[in-house]
């Protein structure tokens, strides 16, 4: 690892170890229900965040896809997307935790709770929709259109339609979060690096993802080469 290029890996690591331990040893004010499942704040509100930069990488990407038609750009698009629903259903499930103590139930019928399903779902078509085209170019044109559709669905259903509704979900319904009642500043302390720590562990996951991929597309390239040498050979020994 060459510390010059990999530092911002390092601190990812560094932060990402500080969350661990301070979440589970550190600090956190004594609040009524939440108590000490308030350090969940640290892992299932960040993962949200992880997941909103991920898919906010892959739109980017697609829109510029869309705009030079370069194929590494809708690469780097379909694993930024594969990134975010990775970090979705890990905020899921820890969304589930926490509510299992604090609501009483793993999931109740909250327009958050149904609307990150919903934004899920269709993240979940996005990559239904790319295995279903045969032909690359329109396989990535098709699916870059499809990812700024389901962004916009995503913002909608997790973001606006919430706030506009009745909520037991902090942030949402008049319900308030990240106040002086719920963050608090030793939690602040926390939260921010964990934050930035989960998002910077998701960019390095993408970045492996890529270069997977293009060792995966490099390796099928040597075989169709080789088979295609070896057919060949195979015809003029014939003849």
């Amino acid at each position: 690892m060459n510390l010059r290029s990999d530092w911002w890996k390092i601190l990812g690591v560094l932060f990402v170890a500080y969350t661990i331990i301070m979440g589970f040893l550190g600090d956190v004010p004594r609040l009524p229900i939440l108590n000490e499942s308030i350090r969940n704040l640290y892992f299932h509100v960040t993962m949200w965040m992880t997941m909103l930069v991920m898919l906010t990488v892959s739109l980017i990407y697609s829109i510029r896809y869309l705009s030079s038609l370069k194929i590494n750009d809708d690469i780097i698009a379909m694993s930024a997307a594969q990134v975010g629903i990775l970090v979705s259903v890990l905020g899921i499930l820890t969304g589930m935790l926490w509510a299992r103590h604090t609501w009483g139930a793993y999931w109740v019928n909250d327009p958050k709770l149904n609307g990150a399903a919903i934004a899920l779902l269709a993240y979940l078509a996005y990559f239904v929709l790319r295995g279903a085209v045969v032909d690359e170019e329109k396989r990535a044109r098709i699916s870059a259109v499809y990812n700024v559709f389901a962004f916009v669905l995503m913002l909608l259903f997790i973001q606006i339609l919430p706030r506009l509704t009745d909520s037991l979900h902090p942030g949402n319904g008049g319900n308030p979060a990240f106040s002086s009642y719920d963050l608090d500043n030793r939690m602040r302390m926390v939260f921010y690096p964990a934050v930035i720590g989960w998002s910077l562990i998701g960019v390095w996951i993408l970045t492996l993802k890529v270069r997977l991929y293009k060792l995966e597309e490099k390796i099928n390239a040597l075989k169709d080469l080789n088979e295609d040498q070896f057919g060949r050979k195979t015809i003029k020994l014939k003849k």
